[in-house]
């Protein structure tokens, strides 16, 4: 995402909701869109995704009393040409009482990213030069928050049973995990890193531009915060290493083929102890030579007789966890479905249901003459003529 993007975004317009709205207001519109957009409940939906991820980021902002105080303030300034102007190929110069500025050495270099370190959340930090509540005080710089672990993706492959039942499994990942021997501190044991006599810990220095106070990482420690006299030997002070682990991942019942799990924290490792990314797991569900599915409602052909079709029957039919009754109506037809309430696969609301197609058996290749003359004398008593139908039709 360009600067300039960040600059324009209209958060309010996202939520659906005036600049005067109430937090309450942008609370309740906020999940509102976040339960019809939710990718839970619109799988493959790729613009639902995308509307997520953006009514996401828009209450992160203006959901925050704090950082929509910033924001609006930003806004205000903008607008009213306190700022003005962008620089060619994506980077903005702005121009405010104090002379020309780049918007770069707030965004971090140019070409800032909503996904990326840094946002409106650092942008502010600098911009007011004050501490969010419950920050423990000024606030870590981007350079630390930059060093967070990285997302990872891995593949899962499943049953069709226990992708309809839900399944906890193991995945195996070798991957960027906390050090075992300085626990992700990045000292070596028994010491203890040292807060950066520069920052003061903040990780971020101040810095003054004509009217305006900024914030840019801390050099000397690089945006930690902290600074490490004797570094462990075994990361060489990064706080993590790689190595192979083993992850227990609890598979919701239901989930359908090509569908993602998120693992939160359970990415890579972050920089001396910074937050670990997420896991992505993709899920591919394997064919069942008994049963397929549609949504929630699982499905599964039955054979019978023609003598059971005309007739009716009671027959057991398998399920996911046994097997059910069925009743044949006498009178069905080939192709005909049952439906069984509740012995489907599980939903968020409830249960699937059970839809059995009865399929017509027709007499075993090879069966000796003796015993296809006893067949078709079944049929003709059940009313079925083998050379001219059911009795009584055209």
């Amino acid at each position: 995402m360009s600067q300039r993007e960040w600059v324009e975004k209209d958060y309010y317009a996202e939520l659906g909701v005036s600049k005067s709205a109430t937090q309450d207001d942008i609370r309740k519109a906020y999940r509102k869109l976040a339960r019809e957009n939710h990718p839970d409940s619109n799988p493959g939906n790729s613009a639902a995704e995308e509307k997520f991820k953006r009514i996401s980021e828009a209450n992160d902002v203006i959901g925050d009393p704090t950082r929509r105080k910033e924001y609006d303030t930003f806004r205000a300034q903008v607008s009213s040409g306190g700022f003005s102007g962008f620089a060619p190929g994506g980077g903005a110069r702005y121009t405010s009482t104090g002379g020309d500025f780049d918007l770069g050495d707030i965004f971090g270099g140019a070409g800032g990213g909503a996904g990326g370190a840094g946002g409106f959340s650092d942008l502010f930090g600098g911009l007011f030069n004050q501490a969010r509540p419950g920050s423990g005080g000024t606030g870590r710089g981007r350079a630390e928050r930059s060093r967070g672990g990285q997302d990872v993706e891995t593949a899962l492959t499943l049953t069709f049973r226990e992708a309809a039942l839900g399944e906890t499994v193991q995945i195996k990942l070798s991957s960027a995990s906390p050090c075992l021997v300085c626990h992700g501190s990045g000292a070596r044991p028994g010491t203890s890193p040292k807060v950066c006599g520069t920052c003061h810990g903040a990780g971020v220095v101040q810095r003054t531009q004509g009217a305006f106070g900024f914030a840019e990482p801390c050099t000397d420690c690089g945006g930690t915060g902290s600074k490490i006299d004797d570094p462990c030997t075994e990361c060489a002070g990064s706080g993590v290493t790689e190595r192979a682990r083993t992850i227990n991942v609890k598979v919701p019942a239901g989930v359908q083929d090509g569908q993602r799990i998120r693992l939160s924290g359970q990415g890579e490792a972050g920089f001396r102890g910074a937050p670990s990314g997420d896991l992505y797991v993709t899920v591919t569900v394997q064919k069942d030579a008994v049963f397929d599915r549609d949504g929630s409602d699982l499905l599964v052909d039955l054979p019978v007789s023609y003598p059971e079709l005309v007739r009716g029957a009671q027959v057991s039919v398998p399920t996911l966890t046994g097997r059910v009754t069925v009743k044949i109506p006498a009178g069905s037809r080939d192709g005909q479905i049952l439906r069984v309430r509740g012995r489907g696969i599980a939903r968020k609301t409830g249960t699937g249901d059970l839809k059995v197609t009865l399929r017509v058996a027709t007499p075993p290749a090879g069966m000796a003459e003796t015993e296809l003359a006893a067949y078709d004398d079944a049929l003709r008593a059940a009313g079925f003529d083998p050379r001219s139908g059911w009795a009584g039709s055209a």
